[in-house]
This record gives C-alpha cells, structure tokens and sequence, in this order.
C-alpha cells in the first residue's frame, strides 16, 4: 500500500479526499488524514478501509514528524502560512509535497535542497492559482508552437453563488474565505499593463475602474483589477506582451455598491473601534458619519455618498440591514474590516440548500505572419451541494491529481514549482475534463485592450 497523508480537512477538501478513496482499491493508496479535529474527515471517509483520521497539532513537532515519516506523499491542505512547518519536515525526511497555496518566499527558499534531494514541492495547484496556470499555458505554448507571439493575456476568475441561489441585489455570497473578500485590494495600488505602458489603481478607485465580460449563457460580468497583474509575466515568458491584466470577477453592479463600505472606511483593517461589542449595525454606520442633532444615519449616509433615494445602491444597503439598532456587533475591540464581515455574514452566507460557481476567462491576444488574433477560453463549474462545491472542486480535484502523477512517477522535475510544464499541465487538464471542468474557446476579432481602462 501506498501511503498518502492529508494534512487538513476543511471545505477544500471533500474532492480531494473522494478522489483518493474512488481509486484507493485500483492504485493501491492508503490515506490517513490529520487535523486538529477530525469530524469532518471521519464524515468524509465514512467506512472506507482505505482511510484512516488521526489527530494531528501541525505545531506538535513530534507527532508532525511521526505522521510525515510514514508516509510517501504529503498534501498540505492546511492556511498557506503554515505549509512551511510541513515543508521542512518533508525536505528532513525525504518526502514529496503538494499545496493548493501561492509560493512563500519561505517556501522558495527550499528549492535547492529540494532539487537535491529530487523531491517535488508542487504549489498553486488549486483553482486560482492552479487551473488558471495550467489552462493559460496550454493555449499559450499551443500559440508559440504554431509560430505565433502573444501580445494580450488577460485573466479573471471569480467565486461566486450559481445562478439557481443568487436571490439578492448584490447577486453575490461568500463561497470562500470572508475576510478575504471584505480586505481585497489593499496594501498596494493595482499594478498592470496595458499596450505597453504600466497602470496603476489606487485601492480608494480600484472598484470604479471595472471591465465588462460576457460569458455563453451565464451573462454579463464584471472584473476588478488584481493587486499585481504582472507576477506572473517572466514565468508565463510574456516579457514582450503589451498587455497583460488579471483580475477579480463579480456579477455587474456589485463593484459601484462596495464602493460605498470603501469610501466610509469600513474595509479598514490598520485600527480597532473602541467598545465595538455594545455598537449595534446602525452605531457602526453612524461612527463613520458627521454628528448632526436632527439628521437621521440614513439621511446622513445619502448626503455623504451622494447616494439618490431610489438607487439601486440604497436598496443594497438596506437589504444588508446595516441601520438595523438591534443588531449588535459583539466582538471586542474589532476593526472596521472584521464588523463588515460579520454584519456581511449574515446575508452573504450561503444557505443550506446553495449552490455555488467558479468562473474563469483567459483572452489571448495573438499575432501571426503580420496578423492579429484573439482567443478567449471560459470556464464555468457549479457545486453539487454544500459539502461538494464547486470551490472544493476546483482546489481539491487538480491537488489529488498531481499527487497521483507524483506518486506514479509521471510527474518527476524536482524543486519547488508551479503547474506550468507541459509534464504538469497535460495529464491534470485532461483528467479534469472527466469531471466536467473543461474551457471553451472561442476565435473573435482582435480588440485590444478594453477601452474601459484605457
């Protein structure tokens, strides 16, 4: 038997872990599972023999190392900020490693070490980053082979809730971490490029400079700017694009009514409010608007964003009920960003019977024998149910894949690394399209840039 160990099993995990069992017989796979808490991977393996959930403290150094040394691959399912505890563990005992997570500087460091020992440390192979590595350089190496340049890559991806659950005005719900969402943008300005000149957004405009997307059948979209769109250019050999942007996906309108929580300073997450647990919803509202002895919060809130009575953006705004005075806050000494979230939470959660979806679409912009040409590829997956998303799909499904080709010696570079060699990216994108994650591609006329950010 072939042991896998499993380090985490939270929400991303429930393909991942099916995926193992559905060919533990055939491939001869062993798989223990340690977390902290082991109810949800006792739920998940069920009677299966195959299985077995241990409990497991990844910051217990001797159980850690107990746990790695029995097995023959390691998939870390765990926060990205600790895959480094387990990373070093497998570089001491001689282990290969899989994470859904962006590679640490931390993790990088191990490289060499990793290469001398010939042990594979595969990273960003979730959904994003993952799919969106792995599917942009099919067409891109696809393009190259046929002589062709590329000028253009735009890339955009979205977590949001399937058309059959989307039932309110902001037509969005988390499907993923929270507080990711509430703190989007911060830190730096939105740095990308366009027809060879570098751009930039600041976070206070970054939800007001929005690109317009249409996808067969799920209709209009629109995408914000990522933190930095040229990460991946030297990777992706784009050096000579003139354009190149990745971005954030939402359903149209959603991006005009955040602006309102970014312009009165509740995405922020530098400061605590004092006394935040007795603050009721409309107290945390009103902390961010001018005293006045006769006017109401909402009147106050119209005047200060400039908002009409019969706008849209207001309706959101009530819907969310934030005016509520009975609602309390509850959390002590709280930031700004941390009361947004959970006043979010209670109307963004997604319901027992929700589904959710993942969206992703690449634009090509391509040039052969003098020619322009473009190609956008989209993606669409729609979760079973709320132990099968579509979020755990598309993490879980590419991470059991590639530890499956590790594991039977298909996939065989050592270091650490991304998803994008022909020797990753073939097998996991073909294999996927058996469980229904598969790009169309369309030719259309060569445009450019969106003039929306010219």
């Amino acid at each position: 038997m072939r042991k896998i160990l499993v380090i985490g099993s939270g929400k991303s995990s429930s393909y991942l872990i099916k995926y193992f069992l559905d060919k533990a017989e055939a491939e001869q796979l062993q798989i223990t599972i340690g977390d902290i808490n082991t109810n949800n991977a006792d739920a998940l393996i069920g009677n299966n023999t195959h299985a077995n959930a241990i409990t497991l403290d990844v910051f217990d150094e001797q159980s850690r190392a107990e746990a790695i040394k029995n097995a023959d691959i390691v998939v870390s399912m765990l926060p990205a900020r600790f895959h480094i505890e387990v990373a070093k563990d497998c570089i001491k005992y001689g282990k290969n490693m899989v994470t859904a997570s962006y590679v640490s500087k931390e993790m990088q460091a191990l490289d060499e070490e990793a290469k001398a020992k010939g042990l594979i440390f595969m990273n960003e192979i979730g959904v994003d980053p993952g799919i969106d590595h792995m599917s942009a350089m099919e067409v891109i190496n696809r393009i190259r082979d046929k002589g062709g340049k590329i000028i253009l890559f735009e890339s955009f991806t979205g977590g949001l809730v399937a058309p059959e659950s989307d039932n309110n005005l902001w037509n969005y719900k988390f499907t993923w971490n929270p507080r990711n969402v509430v703190v989007a943008g911060q830190g730096s300005a939105a740095k990308f490029l366009q027809e060879g000149k570098y751009k930039y957004i600041p976070y206070n405009r970054l939800f007001r400079r929005t690109e317009f997307l249409e996808i067969e059948d799920y209709g209009r979209f629109e995408a914000y700017a990522n933190r930095d769109s040229l990460k991946y250019q030297h990777t992706y050999k784009l050096d000579n694009a003139k354009t190149m942007y990745r971005g954030t996906m939402r359903r149209v309108g959603f991006s005009r009514a955040w602006q309102m929580f970014v312009l009165l300073g509740m995405t922020d997450d530098s400061y605590t409010i004092d006394d935040s647990e007795n603050m009721s919803y409309r107290d945390f509202v009103n902390a961010f608007l001018p005293y006045s002895p006769t006017d109401s919060v909402e009147l106050k809130l119209r005047h200060q964003l400039k908002i009409d009575q019969d706008d849209i953006v207001w309706d959101k705004l009530e819907e969310l009920d934030v005016f509520n005075d009975s609602k309390m806050v509850g959390l002590k000494k709280a930031t700004p960003a941390q009361i947004l979230q959970k006043i979010l939470m209670d109307s963004w959660t997604l319901g027992e019977d929700d589904k959710d979806m993942i969206v992703m679409y690449h634009k090509f912009g391509y040039e052969i024998d003098g020619e322009k040409h473009q190609i956008d590829a989209t993606m669409v997956s729609i979760g079973e149910d709320q132990t099968y998303t579509a979020m755990a799909k598309t993490v879980g499904l590419p991470v059991a894949i590639a530890t499956l080709l590790i594991l039977n010696k298909q996939i065989t570079t050592p270091g650490v690394q991304i998803p994008i060699r022909k020797e990753v990216y073939e097998p996991i994108l073909k294999e996927l399209k058996d469980f229904g994650i598969v790009f169309h591609e369309k030719k259309v006329p060569y445009l450019g840039y969106n003039p929306l950010n010219a």
